[in-house]
């Protein structure tokens, strides 16, 4: 049995943990307060351009765009997974996650050319080294993710999709739903969904625009502002996502740390009463012997 200094340290190192994991809570939960904001702050843009947007598509040939078009044989043919995860752990299975539903879609999907993009170290980490091609990683995401970030992804992309060497675009990442629970989401990004016509229909009976320099210029412009939107918002999706498993995962180590110390203390006093007894006993033996 270990002796009471071992004891002693023991729990000061539990202690100093506790402290450790309950401002990463803290920080977490700030953190994630500022990320929802952003979340909500992207919606607006988001809503306007699909509206404009579907009220372009009564004046054009939406079905002739290539970012609209479905190719023949796209199930099968190839494919680019951008893979979203963060760039620390300490979040539970968050990072983990990514990769179990990447492979996931790769089983599904036996024999179909896939190359990946992988954004957020965490997902080099994890995706990187299965020796599957990756066409790039993005590994320098700022506290505050910006437009242009989500730009610098979806430019390389759109541009392998337009010059067909992918048939489609998939997008895996974490949703945000709450603080205790987060969503792993894999959606289609390229081909993008054609605009329906109950959305051109609810479009046309609002406020008429004059286009310039023409309706076909801004459609275009449009629905490439639309594909770096998407990956905007599952960036900051995935953003909020990681700091609540942060601190989810830091309220749990607390909670556990605490029970390891009470765990602690009582060993100790254990050891410490058996140590007391025992010195009891010698001096009523050392009395008796007397």
């Amino acid at each position: 049995m270990a002796s009471l200094i071992d004891m002693r340290r023991r729990i000061r190192a539990v202690k100093s943990t506790q402290q450790i994991t309950k401002a990463m809570k803290m920080v977490a939960a700030s953190k994630l307060r500022r990320a929802q904001e952003r979340i909500v702050s992207t919606r607006p843009f988001a809503k306007e351009a699909r509206r404009v947007l579907s009220s372009i598509a009564s004046r054009v040939d939406q079905a002739q765009h290539p970012l609209l078009q479905r190719r023949p044989g796209a199930d099968k043919g190839p494919t680019i997974v951008v893979a979203i995860a963060g760039d620390r752990g300490l979040a539970g299975s968050f990072n983990s996650n990514i990769a179990k539903a990447t492979g996931q879609f790769l089983r599904d999907n036996p024999g179909r050319p896939t190359s990946l993009v992988l954004v957020g170290r965490k997902s080099r980490d994890l995706l990187g080294r299965r020796g599957l091609p990756v066409r790039f990683d993005y590994n320098t995401l700022p506290k505050n993710i910006q437009f242009t970030d989500a730009q610098a992804i979806a430019e390389p992309v759109m541009s392998d999709y337009l010059d067909g060497k992918v048939d489609s675009v998939i997008l895996i990442y974490n949703e945000f739903k709450s603080v205790m629970q987060q969503k792993v989401v894999v959606e289609q990004l390229l081909p993008l969904a054609a605009i329906s016509q109950s959305e051109i229909a609810a479009a046309t009976t609002e406020t008429e625009y004059i286009y310039e320099p023409s309706a076909q210029a801004i459609f275009d412009v449009l629905l490439q502002r639309l594909v770096e939107s998407q990956i905007l918002r599952a960036l900051h999706e995935s953003n909020a996502a990681f700091y609540a498993a942060q601190m989810t995962a830091m309220d749990a180590a607390t909670r556990n740390s605490s029970d390891m110390i009470d765990d602690l203390t009582l060993t100790m006093n254990k050891v410490r009463q058996a140590a007391i007894t025992r010195e009891i006993i010698e001096v009523v033996s050392g009395a008796q012997a007397l």
